[in-house]
């Protein structure tokens, strides 16, 4: 039986970034209510652990030292320094507010405890659900994350020798990762994100492959907007569990952002539930330990649904898809998993397929041959 360790506390979904903000913390609040209404952390093979605050060193180990003395600063509500340079503005993506520091630092500690749990062995599978924070930069934030949590946690594990596999099926591209790891062969990052033009970031095209010792490390997989159930379980089939296979991770770092499903406000990817859960569930097979982290996912009961979906892969439980009266009551909501499905036209089932395709033909083409495969 796999051994799992749910990190979280409250202090990690009490802050607000903006009222107008659709980064929500009290999403976390809520999955972890959902979950304890199924009595998740009372089975045998689930531990409820408590997050820490990284130390300031530890995000030295990826950010600049200006930058962390600048989200200090502007967390204090000081003018010390211009905010625009490490791309913060109070309308924008990343507003500074106060308490910012401590409240980005924090899921950074809840990560590293996650990556120290699954490193000593005590666990099999770790779940960070503040996590996920994929796009921050060494000296700036972006994409509503201002601390790397990945990043940091992916570059302990290495101190610890370790071989990291990183698997990011967020809506958005995993850029911050893919960029901090973009010239080693000590990891293989893989992301699947909605492609095209538009969708933030705007980068992870299937030729962003890498560079010196680290091309063909780099993977990216673009989906075509509509992109179902489907042709995302195919497009992952056909390209994950055989280079993960072939790289032979000591650990596995996932990214389970589920911005993916149709409901979410921000993105155009239109995965059920169903379709989630079997991409946690494929992820788990080809993850001797597993460091799990969350992500994007603006509409709070998808969030809620799919994190508890997720973690019952994780301690091998399958929960009841008529929610516990007492969530319920709170949330309003009564099935775990979805009734309905997306309506999407012939037309653009095709050209989701018609993209999938070539996407995945360019890179077994550029990156399969790398690895032998």
């Amino acid at each position: 039986m796999r051994k799992a360790a749910f990190i979280y506390e409250k202090r990690l979904s009490e802050h607000v970034l903006r009222e107008d903000h659709p980064l929500t913390p009290s999403r976390l609040q809520c999955t972890y209510e959902l979950l304890d209404s199924y009595s998740a952390f009372q089975e045998t093979s689930s531990s409820l652990i408590a997050p820490r605050q990284a130390e300031e060193e530890e995000l030295l180990s990826f950010h600049t030292a200006e930058y962390v003395e600048a989200v200090k600063s502007l967390s204090r509500g000081e003018k010390r320094f211009n905010p625009i340079k490490y791309n913060f503005s109070q309308y924008g993506d990343n507003p500074p507010y106060p308490g910012m520091y401590e409240a980005s630092a924090l899921p950074v500690g809840a990560s590293l405890v996650a990556a120290e749990l699954v490193n000593s062995g005590e666990f099999d599978v770790a779940f960070s659900i503040s996590g996920g924070f994929h796009h921050a930069a060494p000296s700036y934030a972006s994409g509503f994350c201002i601390f790397n949590d990945v990043v940091t946690a992916i570059q302990y594990l290495l101190r610890q020798g370790k071989r990291v596999a990183y698997i990011d099926i967020d809506a958005h591209h995993g850029d911050g990762v893919g960029d901090a790891f973009y010239s080693t062969d000590q990891v293989i990052t893989i992301s699947l994100h909605e492609g095209g033009r538009y969708p933030f970031p705007g980068t992870g095209e299937v030729s962003e492959i890498g560079e010196g010792v680290g091309k063909g490390y780099s993977i990216n997989l673009p989906l075509h907007p509509y992109t179902d159930d489907d042709v995302y379980l195919w497009t992952f089939g056909e390209v994950v569990p055989r280079l993960v296979e072939s790289f032979k991770p000591d650990i596995v770092v996932s990214q389970l952002g589920c911005d993916t499903h149709y409901l979410d406000p921000l993105t155009h990817l239109m995965l059920t539930t169903a379709g989630y859960t079997q991409l946690i569930k494929e992820i788990s097979k080809m993850a001797p330990s597993w460091l799990a982290v969350g992500g994007g996912g603006y509409e709070m009961g998808v969030v809620a649904r799919e994190w508890s979906l997720a973690y019952g892969v994780m301690i091998d439980k399958e929960w009841g898809d008529e929610i516990p009266q007492e969530f319920q009551q709170c949330y309003g909501i009564k099935k775990l998993r979805d009734e309905a499905k997306p309506n999407i036209s012939s037309l653009q089932r095709e050209q989701a397929w018609r993209f999938a395709r070539k996407n995945v033909e360019e890179v077994k083409r550029l990156i399969f041959p790398i690895h032998g495969l």
